[in-house]
């Protein structure tokens, strides 16, 4: 690694109505450096590298590529300076071959030498030790060779600098360690590379340095070798690993009763998580923690069905049922608000009366409909219950602040009167008052009764409202946590690799 700088971004800002997305960020990249971009959602990572790239266009600062300064102002620009990047999808050609991916979009002239491009194509992949042939279709690769040829057609438009966004998120072992491999022959060969992940074995194995990004801010940059896993993740929550939250008193009485509501063994699904064990009693509150990309969405999303369950035995109230489609589990009354509030939550163009019925028409079946009578009534007892701030339950969903579709979500679960309840970041991105409001509501749920699956990025809102955690790395279950273990610095250490056990 030398200690010439490639690429460096100074003083960058970027802001959106509303938003600061960047304020005064620095990144410094250094030839043949590996180098981790780290921080959870909304730390501005993602902002930083479409700055870097030219998706956006800064507010303010400085970006050099090789000490002169480039004026990055489209994809085509940064690609000109220097800058390519593969992301976490695929954008190649499954249909066409490898060399016809690695030259697409890039020849002079109208008709092609195919054997010319073939050859050059061939004398790529083996200069960087990729086991793919450049006559093969693409489809036939796996995921981490398609990702390889992706990365080959960067280098070959001779990138000085290469961004690799989440490129092992749909890789099992064995792929990352081809993947690392190349990597690490890139690194020899001198061009510099952001590598953004969620998994931390990965940075700690592969990468020279780490910068952290915190709300749209830089935390600092530091060497792997000088920064243990648990101060990484201090620094990417922003807590102090001496800094232990006053528990809520009123958690304690969320324990639940000792009846098991909901049971699962071995349950494992299509999205990659290791086969598990979970159980929840009734009026308990319990939740899944980990960084963002630790399978702590995955292992509830297997839970409801909502990703294609792949194996395992759930019991419902001691009896064996098979849930394999949301349906099966809404039957079984298990409620879901999912992570992801306008992908899988809401459907912008109906109005908040018609959001809000939804799951129990899903249940009646659509050939009982809710008459509008009944519809109007159930919406304006649950505007009123949860304190919705609409116009009026006609209003379209999309004009309501988020925190009041997040409410919308909440009742539209309520009115199918779950007695398990799965609640995945149920206040992201909303005021303090609305969220005190929620965990008000998850608490007076809980003492009626209802089991409740909280998950939120923010360990003091799970310490807050959870009795018991479940902590999640790399897509499997690392730890269990409850009574005088509910700390924050064990959760993080218990995050990072260190052994906790209760008592």
């Amino acid at each position: 690694m030398g200690e010439k700088i490639v690429l460096s971004a100074k003083g960058i800002y970027k802001e959106f109505p509303g938003v600061k997305a960047l304020q005064d960020v620095s990144f410094f990249l250094r030839e043949g450096e590996i180098h981790a971009l780290m921080g959870e959602n909304g730390a501005g990572k993602s902002t930083l590298v479409k700055v870097l790239t030219g998706v956006y266009e800064k507010d303010k600062g400085i970006i050099e590529v090789d000490g002169k300064e480039s004026d990055i102002r489209s994809p085509q620009d940064a690609q000109d300076s220097g800058i390519s990047t593969v992301y976490q999808e695929i954008t190649l050609c499954p249909n066409l071959t490898v060399a016809e991916n690695m030259f697409i979009g890039r020849g002079k002239y109208h008709f092609v030498n195919r054997r010319a491009q073939e050859k050059k194509a061939g004398e790529i992949l083996s200069k960087l030790n990729i086991p793919a042939k450049a006559s093969q279709q693409l489809g036939t690769c796996s995921l981490a060779v398609q990702q390889m040829v992706a990365i080959a057609r960067a280098v070959d438009m001779e990138c000085k600098v290469l961004i690799l966004d989440e490129p092992t998120s749909s890789l099992d072992e064995c792929e990352v360690e081809l993947l690392f491999s190349l990597m690490r022959d890139l690194k020899q060969r001198g061009v510099g590379i952001i590598f953004i992940t969620h998994f931390l074995e990965q940075v700690y194995e592969v990468c020279d340095k780490i910068t952290v990004l915190r709300n749209g801010e830089l935390v600092g940059e530091y060497s792997v070798s000088e920064l243990p896993k648990v101060q990484l993740i201090s620094a990417m929550l922003g807590k102090d690993l001496e800094d232990i939250s006053n528990l809520r008193n009123s958690r304690r009485n969320y324990e639940g009763k000792g009846e098991i509501v909901y049971e699962a063994n071995g349950l494992s699904s299509a999205e990659g998580v290791r086969p598990f064990d979970f159980a929840i009693n009734k009026g308990e509150v319990n939740g899944f923690t980990g960084l963002l990309g630790s399978g702590r969405s995955e292992s509830v999303r297997a839970i409801f069905a909502a990703d294609r369950v792949t194996g395992g035995k759930v019991k419902v109230n001691g009896n064996d049922v098979k849930i394999t489609r949301p349906i099966d589990a809404m039957k079984n009354g298990i409620g879901y608000l999912p992570e992801d509030r306008k992908g899988d939550g809401i459907i912008q163009d109906l109005s908040v009366r018609e959001n809000l019925i939804l799951a129990l028409q899903v249940l009646k079946g659509f050939r009982h409909p809710i008459s509008r009578a009944e519809s109007e009534k159930l919406a304006d007892e649950f505007i009123d219950l949860l304190e919705i701030k609409t116009a009026s339950k006609e209003t379209p969903i999309k004009s309501l602040s988020g925190g009041n579709q997040q409410k919308v979500i909440l009742a539209r679960w309520l009115l199918t009167h779950p007695q398990f309840l799965i609640l995945d970041e149920p206040t992201r991105g909303i005021d303090v008052g609305t969220k005190l409001e929620i965990q008000k509501q998850v608490l007076k749920l809980a003492s009626e009764g209802v089991s409740i699956t909280f998950i939120s990025s923010e360990i003091e809102e799970m310490l807050a409202v959870c009795s018991r955690l479940i902590v999640m790395r790399d897509r499997k279950i690392v730890g269990e946590l409850k009574d005088e273990m509910l700390r924050q610095d064990v959760i993080m250490k218990t995050i990072a690799g260190g052994k906790a056990k209760n008592g």
